[in-house]
Protein backbone atom coordinates (compact mmCIF):
# COMPACT_ATOMS: atom_id res chain seq x y z
CA UNK A 1 0.00 0.00 0.00
CA UNK A 2 2.63 2.18 1.11
CA UNK A 3 4.30 1.78 -2.60
CA UNK A 4 1.12 2.20 -4.63
CA UNK A 5 1.02 5.27 -2.19
CA UNK A 6 3.90 6.61 -3.19
CA UNK A 7 3.35 6.21 -6.73
CA UNK A 8 0.18 8.21 -6.13
CA UNK A 9 1.82 11.46 -4.71
CA UNK A 10 4.53 11.12 -7.59
CA UNK A 11 2.20 11.33 -10.68
CA UNK A 12 -1.19 13.04 -8.62
CA UNK A 13 -0.95 15.77 -6.18
CA UNK A 14 1.37 18.72 -7.94
CA UNK A 15 -0.89 21.18 -6.52
CA UNK A 16 -3.33 22.70 -4.05
CA UNK A 17 -3.89 21.89 -0.25
CA UNK A 18 -5.09 18.62 1.14
CA UNK A 19 -4.95 16.21 4.20
CA UNK A 20 -5.63 12.42 2.93
CA UNK A 21 -5.67 8.96 4.96
CA UNK A 22 -6.38 6.10 3.01
CA UNK A 23 -7.96 2.39 4.09
CA UNK A 24 -7.75 -0.59 1.74
CA UNK A 25 -9.55 -3.94 1.76
CA UNK A 26 -6.65 -5.46 0.08
CA UNK A 27 -4.32 -4.57 2.98
CA UNK A 28 -5.80 -5.28 5.69
CA UNK A 29 -4.46 -3.45 8.45
CA UNK A 30 -2.63 -1.04 7.08
CA UNK A 31 -3.39 2.49 6.71
CA UNK A 32 -1.42 5.50 4.82
CA UNK A 33 -1.75 9.42 5.43
CA UNK A 34 -0.24 12.73 4.13
CA UNK A 35 -0.69 16.05 4.28
CA UNK A 36 0.00 19.43 2.04
CA UNK A 37 -1.21 22.65 3.42
CA UNK A 38 -4.52 21.48 5.40
CA UNK A 39 -3.22 20.21 9.19
CA UNK A 40 -2.95 16.67 9.75
CA UNK A 41 -1.68 15.07 13.01
CA UNK A 42 -1.31 11.81 14.50
CA UNK A 43 -2.47 10.61 18.00
CA UNK A 44 -0.78 7.07 19.31
CA UNK A 45 -2.12 5.50 22.72
CA UNK A 46 -0.90 2.78 24.21
CA UNK A 47 -0.72 1.02 27.86
CA UNK A 48 2.89 0.25 26.87
CA UNK A 49 5.78 1.14 26.52
CA UNK A 50 6.91 2.73 23.19
CA UNK A 51 9.88 1.62 21.00
CA UNK A 52 11.17 5.24 20.25
CA UNK A 53 9.77 8.72 21.33
CA UNK A 54 11.68 10.22 18.07
CA UNK A 55 10.33 8.47 14.63
CA UNK A 56 13.09 8.92 12.16
CA UNK A 57 11.77 10.07 8.66
CA UNK A 58 12.84 7.45 5.99
CA UNK A 59 13.42 8.98 2.70
CA UNK A 60 13.35 7.55 -0.73
CA UNK A 61 13.91 8.74 -4.80
CA UNK A 62 11.49 9.89 -7.56
CA UNK A 63 12.56 7.02 -9.44
CA UNK A 64 9.25 3.86 -9.34
CA UNK A 65 11.76 1.11 -9.08
CA UNK A 66 13.73 2.27 -6.43
CA UNK A 67 10.58 3.32 -4.59
CA UNK A 68 9.14 0.17 -5.06
CA UNK A 69 12.45 -1.78 -4.23
CA UNK A 70 12.85 1.09 -0.86
CA UNK A 71 9.27 -0.14 0.18
CA UNK A 72 9.58 -3.92 -0.16
CA UNK A 73 12.94 -3.69 2.22
CA UNK A 74 11.82 -1.54 4.58
CA UNK A 75 8.18 -3.27 5.43
CA UNK A 76 10.33 -6.29 6.22
CA UNK A 77 12.50 -4.56 8.62
CA UNK A 78 9.82 -2.30 10.39
CA UNK A 79 11.74 -2.00 13.89
CA UNK A 80 12.34 0.56 16.82
CA UNK A 81 15.09 1.93 14.73
CA UNK A 82 12.74 2.85 12.09
CA UNK A 83 9.31 2.98 13.11
CA UNK A 84 6.91 3.52 16.17
CA UNK A 85 5.70 0.87 17.99
CA UNK A 86 5.19 -0.59 21.61
CA UNK A 87 7.49 -3.08 23.12
CA UNK A 88 7.00 -6.76 22.72
CA UNK A 89 4.57 -5.95 20.15
CA UNK A 90 1.53 -4.80 22.59
CA UNK A 91 -1.17 -3.11 20.64
CA UNK A 92 -0.79 1.06 20.10
CA UNK A 93 -3.68 2.59 18.54
CA UNK A 94 -3.33 5.64 16.23
CA UNK A 95 -6.15 8.13 15.66
CA UNK A 96 -5.59 10.54 12.66
CA UNK A 97 -7.50 13.91 13.00
CA UNK A 98 -6.83 17.56 11.57
CA UNK A 99 -7.20 19.02 14.95
CA UNK A 100 -5.92 18.21 18.48
CA UNK A 101 -10.05 18.60 20.13
CA UNK A 102 -10.74 15.80 18.13
CA UNK A 103 -8.87 13.15 19.51
CA UNK A 104 -8.45 14.87 23.18
CA UNK A 105 -10.86 12.36 24.58
CA UNK A 106 -8.31 9.43 23.90
CA UNK A 107 -5.24 10.55 24.28
CA UNK A 108 -3.10 13.60 24.81
CA UNK A 109 0.27 12.49 22.54
CA UNK A 110 0.12 13.54 19.44
CA UNK A 111 2.89 13.72 16.24
CA UNK A 112 1.92 16.61 14.17
CA UNK A 113 3.35 15.72 10.53
CA UNK A 114 5.04 18.07 7.95
CA UNK A 115 3.72 18.90 4.21
CA UNK A 116 4.71 16.05 2.34
CA UNK A 117 5.34 14.03 4.82
CA UNK A 118 3.35 10.23 4.41
CA UNK A 119 3.27 8.29 8.01
CA UNK A 120 2.07 4.65 7.20
CA UNK A 121 0.82 1.86 9.86
CA UNK A 122 1.48 -1.08 9.21
CA UNK A 123 0.74 -4.20 11.52
CA UNK A 124 0.40 -1.67 14.41
CA UNK A 125 3.78 -0.16 13.60
CA UNK A 126 3.85 3.71 12.18
CA UNK A 127 6.64 5.11 10.06
CA UNK A 128 7.35 8.05 8.43
CA UNK A 129 8.47 8.24 4.88
CA UNK A 130 9.32 11.78 2.58
CA UNK A 131 10.31 11.30 -1.17
CA UNK A 132 13.23 13.79 -0.71
CA UNK A 133 15.18 15.03 1.48
CA UNK A 134 16.19 19.15 1.80
CA UNK A 135 18.95 20.84 3.96
CA UNK A 136 15.98 21.79 5.87
CA UNK A 137 14.51 18.99 7.13
CA UNK A 138 14.05 17.67 10.76
CA UNK A 139 14.76 14.19 10.20
CA UNK A 140 12.41 12.76 12.89
CA UNK A 141 9.33 13.63 14.31
CA UNK A 142 8.65 14.16 18.47
CA UNK A 143 5.91 12.54 19.95
CA UNK A 144 4.23 15.65 21.77
CA UNK A 145 2.07 15.66 25.18
CA UNK A 146 -0.94 18.53 24.77
CA UNK A 147 -1.90 20.17 28.21
CA UNK A 148 -5.48 20.27 26.93
CA UNK A 149 -7.98 18.52 28.87
CA UNK A 150 -11.30 17.23 28.20
CA UNK A 151 -13.35 18.97 29.53
CA UNK A 152 -11.94 22.53 27.89
CA UNK A 153 -13.93 21.46 24.85
CA UNK A 154 -16.72 20.88 26.57
CA UNK A 155 -19.72 23.11 26.40
CA UNK A 156 -20.61 22.98 30.43
CA UNK A 157 -23.79 24.83 30.95
CA UNK A 158 -23.62 27.01 28.18
CA UNK A 159 -25.77 26.32 25.19
CA UNK A 160 -23.03 26.69 22.65
CA UNK A 161 -19.03 27.02 22.41
CA UNK A 162 -19.21 30.24 20.96
CA UNK A 163 -21.31 31.60 24.14
CA UNK A 164 -19.24 29.43 26.57
CA UNK A 165 -15.90 31.03 24.92
CA UNK A 166 -17.32 34.82 24.70
CA UNK A 167 -17.80 34.25 28.79
CA UNK A 168 -14.03 32.30 28.98
CA UNK A 169 -12.45 35.98 28.15
CA UNK A 170 -12.07 37.36 31.74
CA UNK A 171 -9.87 34.12 32.12
CA UNK A 172 -8.40 33.42 28.37
CA UNK A 173 -6.73 37.31 28.56
CA UNK A 174 -5.18 36.46 32.03
CA UNK A 175 -3.92 33.22 30.80
CA UNK A 176 -2.33 35.37 27.75
CA UNK A 177 -0.12 37.37 30.15
CA UNK A 178 0.47 35.12 32.68
CA UNK A 179 3.82 35.26 33.55
CA UNK A 180 4.63 37.66 30.64
CA UNK A 181 3.81 40.89 32.72
CA UNK A 182 5.40 41.67 35.75
CA UNK A 183 2.71 44.29 36.90
CA UNK A 184 4.90 45.37 40.34
CA UNK A 185 7.57 46.72 38.21
CA UNK A 186 5.51 47.73 34.70
CA UNK A 187 7.81 45.15 32.65
CA UNK A 188 7.39 42.53 29.93
CA UNK A 189 8.70 39.65 28.76
CA UNK A 190 7.33 37.69 25.39
CA UNK A 191 10.04 34.54 25.81
CA UNK A 192 9.26 33.11 22.29
CA UNK A 193 11.04 36.67 21.24
CA UNK A 194 13.33 37.33 23.79
CA UNK A 195 16.43 36.02 21.64
CA UNK A 196 15.10 38.15 18.63
CA UNK A 197 14.71 41.14 20.09
CA UNK A 198 18.34 43.38 19.20
CA UNK A 199 17.33 42.33 15.63
CA UNK A 200 13.41 43.35 15.73
CA UNK A 201 14.54 46.96 16.92
CA UNK A 202 16.84 47.42 14.04
CA UNK A 203 14.03 46.50 11.82
CA UNK A 204 12.76 48.80 8.69
CA UNK A 205 9.40 48.63 9.48
CA UNK A 206 6.82 45.92 10.85
CA UNK A 207 4.03 44.16 8.46
CA UNK A 208 1.52 42.51 9.98
CA UNK A 209 -0.22 39.91 8.33
CA UNK A 210 -3.34 38.05 8.51
CA UNK A 211 -7.21 37.33 7.51
CA UNK A 212 -10.61 38.33 8.87
CA UNK A 213 -10.52 38.55 13.02
CA UNK A 214 -7.10 37.97 12.68
CA UNK A 215 -6.65 41.00 10.48
CA UNK A 216 -9.14 43.08 12.55
CA UNK A 217 -6.39 42.42 16.11
CA UNK A 218 -3.38 44.10 13.64
CA UNK A 219 -5.79 46.78 12.67
CA UNK A 220 -7.01 47.27 16.28
CA UNK A 221 -2.99 47.17 17.84
CA UNK A 222 -1.28 49.18 14.60
CA UNK A 223 -1.91 52.98 16.47
CA UNK A 224 -0.71 52.02 19.51
CA UNK A 225 2.32 49.73 17.60
CA UNK A 226 3.43 52.94 15.98
CA UNK A 227 3.21 54.65 19.16
CA UNK A 228 5.37 51.80 21.22
CA UNK A 229 7.73 50.99 18.64
CA UNK A 230 8.46 54.25 17.18
CA UNK A 231 8.35 52.12 13.63
CA UNK A 232 6.11 52.52 10.33
CA UNK A 233 3.65 49.53 10.86
CA UNK A 234 1.39 47.83 7.65
CA UNK A 235 -1.25 46.15 7.97
CA UNK A 236 -2.10 43.53 5.73
CA UNK A 237 -4.69 41.21 4.19
CA UNK A 238 -3.25 37.91 3.35
CA UNK A 239 -4.56 37.20 -0.22
CA UNK A 240 -4.51 40.85 -0.76
CA UNK A 241 -1.00 40.81 0.49
CA UNK A 242 0.26 37.94 -1.99
CA UNK A 243 -1.88 38.96 -5.08
CA UNK A 244 0.47 42.12 -4.95
CA UNK A 245 3.84 40.25 -5.08
CA UNK A 246 4.26 42.96 -2.10
CA UNK A 247 8.09 44.05 -1.96
CA UNK A 248 9.70 42.58 1.42
CA UNK A 249 13.36 42.70 2.25
CA UNK A 250 15.68 41.26 4.76
CA UNK A 251 15.37 44.12 7.34
CA UNK A 252 11.69 43.52 7.78
CA UNK A 253 10.22 42.07 10.13
CA UNK A 254 6.29 40.28 9.08
CA UNK A 255 4.07 39.08 12.10
CA UNK A 256 1.33 36.56 11.18
CA UNK A 257 -1.85 36.22 13.25
CA UNK A 258 -3.45 32.96 13.34
CA UNK A 259 -5.73 31.39 15.55
CA UNK A 260 -5.21 27.71 13.95
CA UNK A 261 -2.04 28.22 12.78
CA UNK A 262 -3.00 26.53 9.74
CA UNK A 263 -5.04 29.45 8.08
CA UNK A 264 -3.41 28.82 4.04
CA UNK A 265 -3.62 32.19 2.53
CA UNK A 266 -1.62 33.35 5.85
CA UNK A 267 0.58 30.51 5.30
CA UNK A 268 1.58 31.15 2.30
CA UNK A 269 2.50 35.01 2.95
CA UNK A 270 4.46 33.36 5.27
CA UNK A 271 6.95 31.37 2.93
CA UNK A 272 6.74 34.15 0.50
CA UNK A 273 8.64 36.22 3.21
CA UNK A 274 10.73 33.80 4.13
CA UNK A 275 12.08 33.28 0.95
CA UNK A 276 12.92 36.86 1.08
CA UNK A 277 14.59 36.19 4.30
CA UNK A 278 12.56 38.56 6.42
CA UNK A 279 12.52 37.75 10.01
CA UNK A 280 9.28 36.01 10.95
CA UNK A 281 7.25 35.78 14.00
CA UNK A 282 4.24 33.47 14.40
CA UNK A 283 0.93 34.45 16.57
CA UNK A 284 -0.82 31.90 17.46
CA UNK A 285 -3.48 29.30 19.52
CA UNK A 286 -2.01 25.97 18.19
CA UNK A 287 1.32 24.19 19.68
CA UNK A 288 2.61 22.92 16.57
CA UNK A 289 0.44 24.09 13.76
CA UNK A 290 2.12 25.04 10.73
CA UNK A 291 2.71 28.88 11.31
CA UNK A 292 4.18 27.94 14.72
CA UNK A 293 6.21 25.72 13.79
CA UNK A 294 7.51 27.80 9.94
CA UNK A 295 8.04 30.90 11.87
CA UNK A 296 11.32 32.27 13.25
CA UNK A 297 9.85 33.08 16.49
CA UNK A 298 6.80 33.52 18.16
CA UNK A 299 4.30 34.00 20.46
CA UNK A 300 1.57 31.57 21.67
CA UNK A 301 -1.95 33.43 22.83
CA UNK A 302 -3.13 30.52 25.34
CA UNK A 303 -6.28 31.41 24.79
CA UNK A 304 -7.12 27.58 25.23
CA UNK A 305 -8.85 26.04 22.46
CA UNK A 306 -11.60 27.62 20.75
CA UNK A 307 -14.32 25.65 18.84
CA UNK A 308 -16.87 27.97 17.77
CA UNK A 309 -16.40 29.03 13.88
CA UNK A 310 -16.61 32.87 14.52
CA UNK A 311 -13.66 33.88 17.02
CA UNK A 312 -14.32 35.25 20.14
CA UNK A 313 -11.82 34.84 22.59
CA UNK A 314 -8.75 33.86 19.96
CA UNK A 315 -9.42 38.16 18.83
CA UNK A 316 -8.91 39.28 22.19
CA UNK A 317 -6.12 37.68 23.15
CA UNK A 318 -4.47 38.11 20.14
CA UNK A 319 -5.10 41.89 20.84
CA UNK A 320 -3.13 41.95 24.12
CA UNK A 321 -0.59 39.56 22.82
CA UNK A 322 0.18 42.55 20.10
CA UNK A 323 -0.39 45.41 22.89
CA UNK A 324 2.44 43.30 25.28
CA UNK A 325 4.90 43.18 22.07
CA UNK A 326 4.81 46.94 22.44
CA UNK A 327 5.51 47.47 26.15
CA UNK A 328 8.39 45.08 25.07
CA UNK A 329 9.83 47.21 22.81
CA UNK A 330 9.22 50.12 24.32
CA UNK A 331 11.05 49.03 27.77
CA UNK A 332 14.54 51.63 27.37
CA UNK A 333 12.57 54.37 25.93
CA UNK A 334 12.35 56.78 29.18
CA UNK A 335 9.86 59.07 26.88
CA UNK A 336 6.91 56.34 26.62
CA UNK A 337 7.65 54.91 30.83
CA UNK A 338 4.71 57.09 31.45
CA UNK A 339 2.41 56.14 29.13
CA UNK A 340 3.95 52.18 29.59
CA UNK A 341 2.71 52.44 32.93
CA UNK A 342 -0.91 53.43 31.64
CA UNK A 343 -0.85 50.52 29.72
CA UNK A 344 0.42 48.13 32.30
CA UNK A 345 -2.03 48.97 34.47
CA UNK A 346 -4.74 49.46 31.99
CA UNK A 347 -3.97 45.38 31.61
CA UNK A 348 -3.84 44.49 35.11
CA UNK A 349 -7.97 45.85 35.57
CA UNK A 350 -9.29 44.29 32.23
CA UNK A 351 -10.35 41.13 33.53
CA UNK A 352 -12.66 42.81 36.09
CA UNK A 353 -13.69 45.27 33.19
CA UNK A 354 -14.34 42.49 30.99
CA UNK A 355 -16.47 40.91 33.72
CA UNK A 356 -18.78 43.87 34.28
CA UNK A 357 -19.23 44.29 30.42
CA UNK A 358 -20.28 40.35 30.15
CA UNK A 359 -22.95 41.39 33.06
CA UNK A 360 -24.98 43.07 30.52
CA UNK A 361 -25.78 40.30 28.24
CA UNK A 362 -29.66 40.32 29.32
CA UNK A 363 -29.72 44.17 27.80
CA UNK A 364 -28.16 43.07 24.86
CA UNK A 365 -30.12 40.19 24.75
CA UNK A 366 -33.20 42.85 24.97
CA UNK A 367 -31.13 44.77 22.32
CA UNK A 368 -31.71 41.93 19.68
CA UNK A 369 -35.10 41.06 19.69
CA UNK A 370 -35.60 44.55 18.15
CA UNK A 371 -33.14 43.91 15.75
CA UNK A 372 -32.67 40.21 14.95
CA UNK A 373 -35.96 40.87 11.86
CA UNK A 374 -33.89 43.50 10.72
CA UNK A 375 -32.23 43.02 7.03
CA UNK A 376 -28.93 45.02 7.58
CA UNK A 377 -27.15 46.82 10.50
CA UNK A 378 -24.14 48.95 10.16
CA UNK A 379 -21.46 50.16 12.61
CA UNK A 380 -19.57 52.74 12.71
CA UNK A 381 -16.93 53.96 15.32
CA UNK A 382 -13.22 55.83 14.49
CA UNK A 383 -9.64 55.97 15.87
CA UNK A 384 -8.91 52.93 18.37
CA UNK A 385 -12.29 51.38 17.63
CA UNK A 386 -12.79 51.21 14.10
CA UNK A 387 -11.35 47.45 14.43
CA UNK A 388 -14.63 46.88 16.26
CA UNK A 389 -16.46 48.15 13.92
CA UNK A 390 -15.17 45.61 11.66
CA UNK A 391 -15.12 42.87 13.80
CA UNK A 392 -18.47 43.15 15.22
CA UNK A 393 -20.25 43.78 11.61
CA UNK A 394 -17.70 40.19 10.93
CA UNK A 395 -19.54 38.68 13.18
CA UNK A 396 -22.95 39.09 12.60
CA UNK A 397 -22.85 38.26 9.03
CA UNK A 398 -20.45 35.26 9.66
CA UNK A 399 -23.45 33.72 12.20
CA UNK A 400 -26.35 36.12 11.53
CA UNK A 401 -26.66 35.86 7.88
CA UNK A 402 -27.42 39.46 8.31
CA UNK A 403 -25.80 41.84 6.12
CA UNK A 404 -23.90 43.99 8.17
CA UNK A 405 -20.55 46.24 7.77
CA UNK A 406 -18.16 48.29 9.61
CA UNK A 407 -17.97 51.88 8.84
CA UNK A 408 -15.19 54.13 9.64
CA UNK A 409 -17.19 57.42 11.08
CA UNK A 410 -14.81 59.73 8.98
CA UNK A 411 -15.75 58.47 5.56
CA UNK A 412 -19.68 58.95 7.12
CA UNK A 413 -19.89 61.76 4.37
CA UNK A 414 -18.39 59.76 1.39
CA UNK A 415 -20.67 57.82 0.76
CA UNK A 416 -22.68 56.00 3.66
CA UNK A 417 -24.27 58.93 4.66
CA UNK A 418 -26.69 57.85 2.15
CA UNK A 419 -27.66 55.05 3.67
CA UNK A 420 -28.90 56.32 6.98
CA UNK A 421 -32.87 57.21 7.10
CA UNK A 422 -35.14 56.06 10.31
CA UNK A 423 -35.51 52.40 8.98
CA UNK A 424 -31.55 51.88 9.14
CA UNK A 425 -30.26 50.48 12.29
CA UNK A 426 -27.05 51.91 13.29
CA UNK A 427 -24.58 51.46 16.10
CA UNK A 428 -21.77 53.65 16.43
CA UNK A 429 -19.07 53.32 19.19
CA UNK A 430 -18.32 56.55 20.22
CA UNK A 431 -15.43 56.81 23.86
CA UNK A 432 -13.72 59.41 25.90
CA UNK A 433 -11.18 58.87 23.55
CA UNK A 434 -8.81 61.93 21.13
CA UNK A 435 -11.80 60.41 18.88
CA UNK A 436 -14.44 61.73 20.99
CA UNK A 437 -15.30 65.12 19.60
CA UNK A 438 -15.04 63.88 15.75
CA UNK A 439 -17.53 60.67 16.42
CA UNK A 440 -19.59 63.57 18.20
CA UNK A 441 -19.81 65.24 15.03
CA UNK A 442 -20.47 62.03 12.96
CA UNK A 443 -23.22 61.60 15.61
CA UNK A 444 -25.18 64.77 14.69
CA UNK A 445 -24.98 63.92 11.44
CA UNK A 446 -26.51 60.35 11.71
CA UNK A 447 -29.56 62.11 14.03
CA UNK A 448 -30.25 64.49 11.61
CA UNK A 449 -30.96 62.19 9.19
CA UNK A 450 -33.14 60.79 11.36
CA UNK A 451 -31.46 58.03 12.60
CA UNK A 452 -31.89 56.60 15.73
CA UNK A 453 -28.25 55.25 16.66
CA UNK A 454 -27.68 52.51 19.63
CA UNK A 455 -24.63 53.72 20.91
CA UNK A 456 -21.84 52.06 23.01
CA UNK A 457 -20.27 54.72 25.40
CA UNK A 458 -18.48 55.23 28.62
CA UNK A 459 -20.35 55.08 31.56
CA UNK A 460 -21.49 58.89 32.82
CA UNK A 461 -21.36 59.97 28.91
CA UNK A 462 -24.16 62.28 29.04
CA UNK A 463 -23.33 64.14 26.03
CA UNK A 464 -23.58 61.54 23.56
CA UNK A 465 -26.68 59.51 25.57
CA UNK A 466 -28.85 62.40 24.85
CA UNK A 467 -28.56 61.61 21.02
CA UNK A 468 -28.87 57.67 21.23
CA UNK A 469 -31.92 56.04 20.73
CA UNK A 470 -30.35 53.57 23.07
CA UNK A 471 -27.17 53.50 25.32
CA UNK A 472 -24.69 49.89 26.55
CA UNK A 473 -22.36 51.61 29.03
CA UNK A 474 -18.54 50.29 29.29
CA UNK A 475 -16.35 50.61 32.02
CA UNK A 476 -13.73 52.87 30.70
CA UNK A 477 -9.89 51.96 30.20
CA UNK A 478 -7.00 53.60 28.87
CA UNK A 479 -7.67 54.40 25.19
CA UNK A 480 -5.73 51.51 23.14
CA UNK A 481 -7.50 48.74 25.32
CA UNK A 482 -11.00 49.91 25.16
CA UNK A 483 -11.08 47.69 21.59
CA UNK A 484 -11.25 44.59 24.07
CA UNK A 485 -14.38 45.66 25.91
CA UNK A 486 -16.22 47.96 23.01
CA UNK A 487 -15.80 44.46 21.07
CA UNK A 488 -17.15 41.96 23.56
CA UNK A 489 -21.31 43.49 23.28
CA UNK A 490 -20.76 42.76 19.63
CA UNK A 491 -19.90 39.62 19.85
CA UNK A 492 -23.11 38.97 22.66
CA UNK A 493 -24.95 40.90 20.12
CA UNK A 494 -24.12 38.37 17.27
CA UNK A 495 -24.64 35.82 19.19
CA UNK A 496 -28.33 36.47 20.16
CA UNK A 497 -29.06 37.41 17.05
CA UNK A 498 -28.32 34.22 15.22
CA UNK A 499 -29.82 32.42 18.63
CA UNK A 500 -33.33 34.57 17.56
CA UNK A 501 -33.03 33.80 13.99
CA UNK A 502 -33.18 30.04 15.01
CA UNK A 503 -29.86 29.30 13.16
CA UNK A 504 -26.82 27.25 14.20
CA UNK A 505 -23.98 29.42 16.71
CA UNK A 506 -21.17 27.36 16.15
CA UNK A 507 -21.63 26.13 12.92
CA UNK A 508 -22.30 28.82 10.45
CA UNK A 509 -22.75 27.62 6.72
CA UNK A 510 -20.21 27.89 4.17
CA UNK A 511 -17.36 27.97 6.94
CA UNK A 512 -14.79 26.21 8.89
CA UNK A 513 -13.32 26.83 12.07
CA UNK A 514 -9.34 26.29 9.99
CA UNK A 515 -9.35 27.93 6.51
CA UNK A 516 -7.41 25.77 4.98
CA UNK A 517 -7.98 26.71 1.17
CA UNK A 518 -7.43 29.47 -0.81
Amino acid sequence: LVFFFFLFCLRGFQEGAFALVFKSIHYPGEAVATRRGSPLLIGVRSKYKLSTEQIPVLYGTCNIENMKNMCNSRMKRLDSSTCLHAVGDKAVEFFFASDASAIIEHTNRVIFLEDDDIAAVTDGKLSIHRLERSASDDPSRVIQTLQMELQQIMKGNFSAFMQKEIFEQPESVVNTMRGRVNFENSTVLLGGLKDHLKEIRRCRRLIIIGCGTSYHAAVATRQVLEELTELPVMVELASDFLDRNTPVFRDDVCFFISQSGETADTLMALRYCKERRALTVGITNTVGSSISRETDCGVHINAGPEIGVASTKAYTSQFVSLVMFGLMMSEDRISLQKRRREIISGLKSLPEMIKEVLSLDEKIHDLALELYKQRSLLVMGRGYNYATCLEGALKIKEITYMHSEGILAGELKHGPLALIDKQMPVIMVIMKDPCFTKCQNALQQVTARQGRPIILCSKEDTESSKFAYKTIELPHTVDCLQGILSVIPLQLLSFHLAVLRGYDVDFPRNLAKSVTVE
